[in-house]
Order: C-alpha cells, then structure tokens, then sequence
C-alpha cells in the first residue's frame, strides 16, 4: 500500500503539469485577452472611435501604434510560442511565483492570499456541518426507514436539493435579512468589526455566515444524508449482519460494530474531492451576499481575461482536488482494512 500512495504522489506532478498547459494554451488562444480588454476600454473612453489610452507603463498616450502592442504583447509574454510561454511561467510556479495580476496590477499571491481566511472559513464549515449532520441523520433515517420522521425528514432534504442554491440565497435574503432584518445584508463581518470585543466578534461573523451556509449546504446536504442512508440499509441487509443478529448479538451494536464501518466506505471515497470546494465555493452565491471570496474572485478574473490570477487560482485547486484524491484512498483504507490498493483485495 505504501508503495501505491508513493505512486499516486508522484504521478500529481505529470497530471498536473497536463491540466495547467491545456487551461495554458486556451487561454493564449481565446480572443480578448488583457490588451484587447485595454483597447476596448480606450476605445469606448476615447469616444468616437479615438483610441485614447494609457500605456503599461503608465504615461498617458494617445492612438497606440503596432509598435506600442507589440511591447504589450512583450510585456504580457504573448510574442513569444504557447510552449515557451508555458515552461517560463511553469518556473516562476515552481519558485512560488504566480505572476502579476493584469487587472489588478498586483502579486496573484497576495490577491489570492487575502480571500484564504474567508474561502477557508465557509469551506470547513460547511465541511463539518454536512457530515457532521448528514452522518447521524442518515443512520437515524436508515434505522427508522419508512416511518413518519424518515418521510418527513426526506421531504425537506429534497426539498433544499430541488432549490438552486444562488435562488435560495436570494430567498433568505429577501426574507430574513431584507424584511424580518435578522441577520445582515451582505458582507464576511461589519463595519465596526475591529471595535468589537472577542464575544462580539465572534458573534458577528456567526450572524453572517448563517443565510450564506445555509445556501452552500442545501445541495450537498441531501446528497451526502441519502448516500449514507442508503449504504446503511445495503449492509443491514447483508448476510454477515443477518447472522450477527441470528447470534444473538443486539441490533444496536451490530449496527455500530459491523455495518456501520462499511457504510462509511461511500463517504469516504467522497470526501477527498468535497476538500477542493474548500477554496472554490459558489461565485453566485458569493454575488449574492456579497462575500469577497475565492469564487467569485475566479469568476470575476475570468470574465476581465485576468489569465495570471485564473492560473493561479486553477494551480491552487487543481493540486488541492489531487491530493485530495489520495486523502479518498486514504480514508478508504482506514474505514476498509480490507483494501489493498495496487494488489486487489485480500479475502475478507
């Protein structure tokens, strides 16, 4: 087994070297990169067609000539092959450099660095409160199948699954925020944050953070709670379980001590991919309350052609959802000692 997490780690390198060139090259390919953004936005400035607009390096200038993009092209590395190109900015990635923002004239990594605290924050959160709730509520569901608080309880996860996550964010909103005024408009803390005590900060970023949460887990919370009840029933209806029982073992503990565990296996093949939505989030979501985090700064570089900023964030996710998968066997092999990965299963 050791021998097979070796491989997978070594194989994050080649793999990630593929998705960061293909992202690479479309985006030296797609057109309205950051000088055709320039232009336009000199041009619609300018007015009447003048192209009036200030160069890279600040002075202000007028009809730029073929001469003048072309130091833009040099400037923002586009004169020069995709391959070239990819194997410099690949060496600045290795020395922890992710480039300059086109839009914001600033290091990627400290753009990308201020939205950690509050991608971390709603990501782990949501993390914990999903499984934290959805494991529990699926065994219960499992245990009590059919009856009034199964029927019940499935209904209203359906229900949060069946409700876009951005419609019902703007449905809480509208509701708790707007009208009965429960909880803030939009925002990670207040304006006064830093004058509050550390009960009151506290309190702050929880009023916050609820209605957002609450949006984030209305999909996953259905999914995660049925996959568990569903591979709880599977085993309890197994035979090993059936003559666990036969032996006289009590139910509750054949439950806990048998299926249980392998119940788990579902869950844990999952939740190695769910530790890249840690950063990623929701941009829509983030729109919505007005959450400056990592989603809505991806979406927002992409639409302004902010290509270094849209790499930089793909290289941070791209390496998080790799290692995550290894975290999934991981944790698979945790939950099923059985599992040998790289030399089948050993008989059970």
């Amino acid at each position: 087994m050791t021998s097979y997490f070796i491989r997978r780690f070594i194989l994050i390198v080649p793999t990630f070297i593929g998705v960061t060139i293909l992202v690479f090259t479309l985006t030296r390919l797609v057109p309205g990169g950051p000088i055709e953004r320039m232009l336009n936005e000199a041009a619609m400035a300018g007015g009447d067609g003048a192209v009036a607009t200030s160069s890279f390096d600040g002075r202000a200038g007028s009809t730029l000539s073929d001469d003048q993009i072309e130091e833009l092209r040099a400037y923002y590395g586009f004169d020069k092959p995709v391959v070239l190109s990819y194997f410099e900015w690949l060496g600045k990635v290795a020395r922890l450099d992710l480039g300059t923002s086109t839009r914001y004239t600033e290091p990627v990594w400290g753009i990308i660095r201020d939205r950690f605290p509050i991608s971390i924050f709603y990501g782990v959160t949501t993390l914990i409160l999903t499984y934290g709730v959805c494991i529990p509520l699926g065994i219960v569901k499992a245990i009590r199948h059919k009856t009034l608080f199964d029927n019940l309880s499935s209904a209203l996860v359906f229900f949060g699954y069946a409700i876009p996550a951005y419609a019902l964010g703007i449905v809480l909103l509208t509701a708790f925020a707007a009208h009965l005024e429960w909880f803030p408009l939009s925002g990670f803390v207040s304006d006064d944050f830093d004058e509050k005590s550390a009960a009151g900060k506290v309190g702050d970023v929880f009023s916050h953070a609820v209605l957002p949460l609450i949006s984030y887990m209305a999909g996953s919370f259905a999914v995660t709670t049925m996959l568990m009840k569903n591979a709880l029933m599977d085993n309890l209806a197994a035979e090993y379980v059936r003559t666990a029982i036969g032996k006289g073992m009590v139910f509750r503990k054949a439950i806990f001590r048998h299926a249980l565990r392998n119940s788990l296996i579902p869950i844990a093949t999952s939740f190695g991919s769910n530790i890249s939505l840690i950063l990623t989030g929701s941009f829509l979501i983030e729109k919505i309350f007005n959450i400056d985090g990592f989603g809505l700064l991806g979406f927002e570089s992409l639409v302004e052609r902010d290509y270094p900023v849209v790499m930089g964030i793909l290289v941070i996710s791209s390496l998080l959802f790799l290692i995550g998968n290894i975290l999934s066997d991981i944790c698979v092999a945790l939950v099923d000692p059985r599992v040998k990965f790289g030399g089948g299963e050993a008989p059970a």
